[in-house]
């Protein structure tokens, strides 16, 4: 992949101390407890850029922004950078002075998140990249991939089951009441066949006799339940007087009657 033409800033600490470190003897990993821990070498601040594909650790004056060293990383982890075996805060760089010269110095952070963030920004860039090497080996050779095997095999089959039908398992099975209202069962042979209700809004014989209107009880039959109690005596000639009363108030037939034989003569 083509290097980029510009230059981001991954990282921007602005306090970092520089010392001086021991040639390592063997093969085992850098502690910081040898170091002179208390008296840094050198103390300025940190820049992680990135071109392209290298990251560039740049060690620089916090005042002016001169630069004092810089690290170029190709990978990480690697030999570029390592940490220590008895510190999070520190680390052991690689520079380069441009003429082919390199050295190891150690780094260290006064603060753990700052060498949190140190070490989270190296990381970050060098997954992206990784990332755009992929993609561009599946841009160059794009049927190099793994592919899918969608056909069918040698013998084999497929089910598909559509709508969930289901075969009748009895096919005596009652017949289903028809839609909107419920079946009536056929009489037994010899009965009668049912009397059908008429269709709504005719008027049948029972209808009208149920229907017509009760005449409420008379006052004279609630009369004898409300009325107050009358002496025997007086009850009596009530009753006397109500038997006469018909013919009392009778109509003026047999008068005129009389008047009719009025005009007979006599013999």
């Amino acid at each position: 992949m083509a290097e980029s033409e510009y230059e981001s800033v991954l990282c921007v600490k602005p306090e970092v101390h520089v010392y001086r470190i021991p040639p390592r003897a063997t093969n085992r990993r850098y502690r910081a407890a040898d170091w002179k821990l208390d008296q840094p070498d050198w103390t300025g601040r940190l820049r992680i850029t990135a071109k392209g594909n290298m990251a560039y650790i740049k060690l620089e004056d916090r005042n002016s922004g001169e630069l004092f060293a810089q690290s170029p990383v190709d990978q990480f982890p690697g030999i570029a950078v390592e940490s220590v075996v008895d510190s999070s805060r520190y680390f052991v760089i690689r520079i380069e002075d441009g003429n082919g010269r390199r050295a190891f110095i150690g780094i260290g952070f006064v603060d753990r998140g700052d060498a949190f963030d140190f070490n989270v920004g190296l990381q970050d860039h060098f997954k992206w990249v990784k990332q755009q090497t992929e993609l561009a080996k599946q841009a160059e050779n794009p049927d190099s991939g793994p592919k899918l095997d969608l056909g069918f095999k040698d013998g084999q089959t497929i089910k598909l089951n559509i709508g969930h039908v289901r075969k009748k398992e009895n096919a005596s099975a009652k017949p289903r009441p028809p839609a909107g209202g419920v079946g009536l069962l056929p009489p037994p042979p010899g009965a009668k066949a049912p009397t059908l209700l008429p269709p709504p809004g005719s008027i049948s014989v029972e209808d009208s006799v149920m229907h017509q209107p009760v005449k409420p009880a008379t006052p004279e039959i609630l009369g004898d339940l409300f009325a107050p109690d009358v002496p025997p005596a007086q009850a009596s000639h009530a009753a006397a007087a109500d038997l006469w009363g018909d013919f009392a108030t009778a109509p003026s037939s047999a008068s005129s009657q009389v008047t009719q034989s009025a005009n007979w003569v006599q013999f």
